[in-house]
């Protein structure tokens, strides 16, 4: 594969996709989460705690209880630092940053800032920055990083022989607690003609170097929405197919319109309701073909690279959980509220796990496995509250329950709701769609919330913070927030509620009160 730079060496790592193209950075990266001349050490006796699998929740697992003096070992399969690392948060991320520069770009006007003419997009440079940040991050998760925090750091394939073993390299590791974080995988979903196409996927994605000139999505979940806009952005033609009606069907549905109608500004063509969708490849690309369930509407339209963004299955084969003990079926190994797994000296942690597959719900879930597994703890994954964030312009985060659930669970609430529109820093920064949203019961507990705005993902901790201490709206609202930020509008949402406590009796005897003291 080459581009305007020259080429490429092939990638030694054949097996990991993700290390193409073979550059500097890629290189670099590579050294960091599977160095090629590693070499496994020798067990050390028996293990206070084996961990297998080097995503978010194994490493959080394994420097956790490493810095509170347990013998630790570490296994990892493919790459130090799992998905979120490797092919899922940090690229993807850094490809919405470079989408968002470029949509600045041609919106500068609307700010007084005149843009030459023929500004334009250099894909195989936003791929080589892409692959440029994640070598720099990754020193972070590296293996020799952990080795050197007294980690025993073990690459390769192992499976368990036992309830207490784990074989790996020809040894045996002997452990008296293990956890399980071996994460989840991109997954074929069951569609016509799928198996007949090439098609990418998240661990492929962010290895092209050239800027496809059509591409398409399935599946307008979050990967879908946020890697479809940002590369419209970038010049592509996309096509977004959704079985559902709309996009992000988890969410607020007047939160997901907001994001919708910034994709269809963008010019993402979205194609929803789909019903029986078939690919098949013909000489003018890959085509996908569809009806459409509310009308007789029926297309066939054509791509040069296909991505599938539904679909993950937990990383389960081959690790000889029948061995260990441990049930687990096709969502993911069988745990209960304190993470334990049938085999109870063995538990499982992060996506392997838990329906919450976020690298910071892993973080926590990796916590509770610490306290509970070498501390006699009793903390429960179900006490988590935890929030998550889609990353389209504008991001769209949530926190609780949704007005469906709350509905459907009968509960009493009121909802609260300030437009980023009454907020002087979104209109001073162009930045005024959305809305903060926030459901709360009489006595102002928060039950759940909902942030569309710029910067939503970082407006959704306070909320967080609120839910997980027990701090009611109307004390949110006596929070002095700096002005001007945008983030003004989760005090305004406690004003509203403290307003709704001002009942005609409450506001009479303030009036008498006033008169006496005239």
């Amino acid at each position: 594969m080459t581009d305007q730079r020259g080429p490429f060496e092939p990638s030694p790592l054949i097996d990991i996709p993700a290390t193409n193209p073979w550059d500097e950075h890629n290189q670099r990266w590579a050294d960091f989460v599977h160095p090629r001349d590693w070499k496994n050490p020798e067990p050390n006796g028996r293990y206070n705690l084996l961990v297998i699998g080097a995503g978010p929740a194994g490493l959080v697992t394994a420097i956790g209880a490493a810095g509170l003096g347990a013998k630790v070992a570490l296994v990892e399969k493919h790459l130090m630092g799992g998905d979120c690392l490797n092919v899922g948060c940090v690229p993807s991320k850094a490809l919405i940053a470079s989408g968002k520069a470029a949509a600045s770009v041609r919106n500068a006007h609307q700010f007084g800032v005149r843009v030459p003419e023929g500004a334009s997009v250099d894909f195989p440079a936003v791929m080589e920055r892409l692959r440029r940040v994640r070598a720099d991050i990754s020193h972070h998760d590296s293996a020799a990083r952990f080795s050197d925090l007294g980690i025993d750091v073990f690459i390769g394939d192992g499976e368990f022989s036992g309830r207490t073993t784990f074989e790996i390299d020809g040894k045996t590791i002997r452990f008296t607690k293990a956890c399980v974080a071996t994460g989840a995988r991109a997954a074929a979903p069951p569609i016509e003609g799928l198996d007949s196409v090439p098609y990418l996927t998240n661990e492929t994605i962010f290895s092209l170097t050239e800027l496809p000139r059509r591409i398409g999505f399935i599946g307008a979940g979050p990967i879908g929405c946020e890697l479809s806009q940002a590369f419209r952005r970038f010049g592509s033609e996309v096509v977004l197919i959704e079985s559902e009606h709309g996009i992000l069907p988890r969410e607020d549905r007047e939160a997901a319109d907001i994001a919708l109608q910034s994709l269809l500004r963008d010019g993402v063509d979205l194609r929803c309701c789909a019903r029986n969708l078939r690919l098949r490849q013909e000489s003018d690309g890959i085509h996908l073909a569809a009806n459409s369930e509310h009308s007789d509407e029926h297309y066939d339209v054509a791509v040069d690279q296909l991505m599938v963004a539904v679909g993950r299955a937990p990383n389960v084969e081959n690790l000889g959980l029948d061995a260990a003990g441990v049930d687990f079926h096709k969502k993911g190994i069988t745990v209960n509220d304190r993470l334990e797994t049938t085999n109870p000296i063995i538990f499982a942690a992060g996506d392997v796990a838990s329906k919450y597959q976020f690298t910071h719900s892993a973080d926590f879930l990796a916590r509770i496995v610490i306290g509970n597994a070498l501390f006699f703890g009793r903390g429960r994954a179900s006490a988590l509250t935890i929030p998550w964030c889609t990353y389209t312009e504008p991001e769209l985060a949530h926190v609780g329950q949704t007005t469906g659930e709350l509905e459907a669970n009968g509960k009493e609430f009121q909802s609260f709701t300030v437009a980023m529109k009454e907020i002087d820093r979104a209109i001073l920064d162009g930045e005024d769609e959305g809305f903060v949203r926030v459901h709360a019961d009489r006595k102002g507990r928060i039950l759940g919330a909902t942030v569309v705005a710029a910067h939503a993902g970082d407006m959704i901790g306070e909320l967080s913070l609120a839910m997980t201490h027990g701090i009611r709206l109307g004390q949110v609202a006596s929070a002095i927030h700096p002005y001007p930020t945008q983030a003004e509008a989760i005090r305004k949402v406690g004003d509203a509620f403290n307003r709704t406590r001002l009942t005609p009796t409450v506001k009479s005897l303030m009036k008498t009160v006033l008169k006496w003291r005239r």
